[in-house]
C-alpha cells in the first residue's frame, strides 16, 4: 500500500491487529510500517508519536463501545424476557463471531492493570454495561435489588463465556450451549412472580 493512500484509520487498524496478535507490547511503529508496506516516516503524517497512536486506538475502542451500549439500551422487544434473551444472544454472538474484538478487550484489560488511565476508561465502560444489564433485568423482574444482583451475575457469565469462546478449538455448538444455560438460569427462572 502506498503511503500517500494510507489513512489514520489504516494505521489504527494495523495497531488493532498487532494488539490482537500479541498485546499492546506488539504495537511498534516500525513493525506496523512493515506490515503496511511503507516506511516509518509515513507514520508521522498521521501521528506525532507512538503514544498518540495508542491514545487514538483506545479512543476509537471507547467510542465504539459507548455506541454499542447505547444501541443495546433500546428494547429489542416489547417482551422484557425476549429483550434479555436477545441481549444475551447478541453478546455471545459478538464473542463467537468477533474473536478479534474479544482478544483486543482482553489485552486492553491487561493494559488496564498497569495504566491507571486505561483502568478508568474500562471502569466507565463496565459501569455503562452494568447499568444497561440492570435496566434490562429491572424491566423483567420489577425488583431493584434482584436486578442489580442478576446484572452482576450476567456480566460475569458473559465475561466467562468470552474466555471459553476464545479457545482455539471449541466443541461444536459451545456458544449455543452457553446461551441455553445462561438463558435458563439467569433469565427464565428469574421472572416476576
Amino acid at each position: 500500500m502506498e503511503s500517500s493512500r494510507l489513512t489514520r484509520d489504516d494505521w489504527l487498524d494495523a495497531a488493532f491487529e498487532a494488539v490482537v496478535e500479541g498485546g499492546f507490547d506488539k504495537v511498534r511503529v516500525l513493525v506496523l510500517a512493515d506490515a503496511l508496506g511503507v516506511t516509518r516516516g509515513s507514520f508521522y503524517w498521521h501521528f506525532a508519536d507512538h503514544a498518540e497512536l495508542v491514545t487514538a486506538l483506545l479512543a476509537r475502542w471507547h467510542a465504539r463501545e459507548v455506541a454499542a451500549n447505547l444501541a443495546m439500551s433500546v428494547p429489542s422487544s416489547p417482551d422484557a424476557r425476549a429483550d434479555l434473551e436477545k441481549l444475551l444472544e447478541n453478546a455471545l454472538a459478538h464473542a463467537g463471531a468477533d474473536l478479534e474484538n474479544m482478544r483486543f478487550e482482553l489485552a486492553l484489560r491487561g493494559l488496564g492493570r498497569r495504566e491507571p488511565a486505561v483502568a478508568t476508561m474500562l471502569t466507565e465502560v463496565d459501569a455503562q454495561r452494568m447499568a444497561l444489564f440492570t435496566d434490562k433485568f429491572l424491566r423483567y423482574t420489577g425488583d431493584e435489588t434482584k436486578s442489580a444482583e442478576l446484572a452482576v451475575l450476567f456480566y460475569l457469565a458473559i465475561a466467562g463465556s468470552y474466555q471459553a469462546l476464545s479457545r482455539p478449538k471449541n466443541p461444536p455448538r459451545i456458544r449455543q450451549l452457553l446461551q441455553d444455560i445462561l438463558a435458563r438460569y439467569l433469565i427464565a427462572q428469574q421472572g416476576p412472580g
